[in-house]
């Protein structure tokens, strides 16, 4: 049951922060973005991810130092009783205060379907203030993505 735990601390955070906002990422950032429902096509097959799924991006670290970074999406309600997300992926990309995209991290993509997807980054060393992102692709399209400023 992580996913429940995660979805409580989503639903926390998300009840402090403007949802689709960058928020500052000074020591730990933390913040939550609905995922719109939307339909995609597996092998001929129709799926449906209805409401109730909540993109989680977490970032912790200093600076232009991230020490821990995470991401996933976390469901409840009609949205935990879904297929999932299939072919799906996370991303997470750097872009400087012009918001030009200067790294990207690309996840693999997991054929699998799954509830609750989620990926870890390694520790980042930055070379420039701007934003870290995370996205979430489903079946090569991007579903849903939640951003945190990285300031001095």
């Amino acid at each position: 049951m992580p996913y429940i735990t995660r979805l409580a601390t989503a639903l926390t955070a998300a009840g402090a922060l403007v949802l689709t906002a960058p928020t500052g990422a000074h020591a730990t950032a933390l913040g939550s973005t609905a995922v719109q429902t939307f339909e995609y096509s597996v092998g001929g097959v129709t799926m449906k991810v209805p409401t109730g799924c909540m993109f989680t991006h977490i970032i912790r670290g200093s600076g232009r130092k991230i020490t821990y970074q995470n991401a996933g999406v976390d469901c409840a309600f009609v949205g935990a009783l879904s297929s999932g997300f299939c072919n799906w992926r996370i991303d997470f990309t750097y872009a400087d205060t012009n918001n030009r995209t200067y790294r990207t991290s690309q996840g693999r993509t997991h054929s699998e379907c799954k509830i609750d997807p989620m990926r870890n980054n390694s520790p980042q060393r930055l070379p420039r203030y701007g934003k870290a992102c995370a996205h979430l692709y489903v079946n090569g399209v991007r579903r849903v993505s939640q951003c945190h400023h990285i300031t001095k």
